[in-house]
């Protein structure tokens, strides 16, 4: 089955909500030309939300009401906890802070950024299923943290061009051996880690296909909007690649 496929055979609801999160993240650039800074933020904040909810929708539909509400708090609750020992200590990501940008917050944490582990983690899981057979194991934990720590070779240049978070340990900033475009790689390392206990924590059931799609579509709207829309080429292109690499083994896969 293609992706074209599990696509058109989602319900309804489900590609309703999926279309109306792709036409919204569309307009965020047109929300900043219209309303500048504020207006990015706020459409970067209704494009994660709307994620969200889809990325919950399918949940629903795949596992029940029940599993997935517990899942959901789950890697909300956990997610947050980790950003709140990681912007306070700068374990395991390396010392960083949120700015006062993102709001509402919780100990110095956007309640953004948890809800953004949520609607990601779970097409990486996806993607992860469809190469273990849903079979749950330490390869299962390991592609399920590379799939969702290629996203963040995007996320973390561009919330920090946006001045949502700020990294404190680097002197300098640009893409050599010692950073990431400004980024330390210890961060990727705590995203992997993070997400490997979160996922050993929460152990999902098989994922629905259609979270696949998910993961594709974050993948394009990423890469074409760092390199038409945000003037970051760089990220743009080492994480299309990464990101990328991921899309093309699911599509042979599938």
């Amino acid at each position: 089955m293609s992706l074209y496929h599990v696509l058109i055979e989602m319900p309804t609801l489900q590609r309703g909500l999926l279309f109306a999160w792709i036409l919204e993240m569309i307009a965020v650039p047109i929300f900043g030309w219209l309303w500048h800074e504020r207006g990015q933020r706020v459409g970067i904040v209704l494009g994660v939300c709307l994620q969200v909810i889809t990325v919950f929708a399918i949940l629903i539909r795949g596992w029940g009401t029940t599993r997935a509400v517990i899942t959901a708090g789950g890697v909300i609750i956990l997610g947050w906890a980790a950003e709140f020992i990681g912007s306070h200590t700068g374990f395991p990501f390396g010392r960083y802070h949120y700015t006062d940008r993102l709001q509402p917050q919780i100990g110095h944490v956007p309640l953004l950024i948890p809800c953004a582990w949520l609607m990601m983690l779970p097409p990486a899981w996806a993607v992860a299923d469809l190469f273990t057979y849903g079979q749950r194991g330490w390869l299962f934990v390991l592609l399920s943290a590379i799939a969702f720590t290629m996203w963040d070779l995007f996320l973390d240049p561009q919330m920090v061009a946006w001045d949502f978070w700020k990294w404190e340990s680097l002197p300098t900033k640009g893409a050599c051996w010692q950073d990431y475009f400004g980024i330390p790689w210890t961060n990727y390392l705590g995203w992997m880690l993070v997400s490997a206990i979160i996922t050993i924590i929460v152990t999902p059931p098989p994922l629905p296909l259609s979270l696949l799609v998910i993961y594709t579509l974050t993948w394009f709207l990423e890469t074409f909007g760092q390199l038409f829309f945000w003037h970051l080429p760089g990220p743009a292109i080492v994480g299309g690649t990464g990101m990328g690499m991921i899309v093309l083994l699911v599509i042979i896969k599938m």
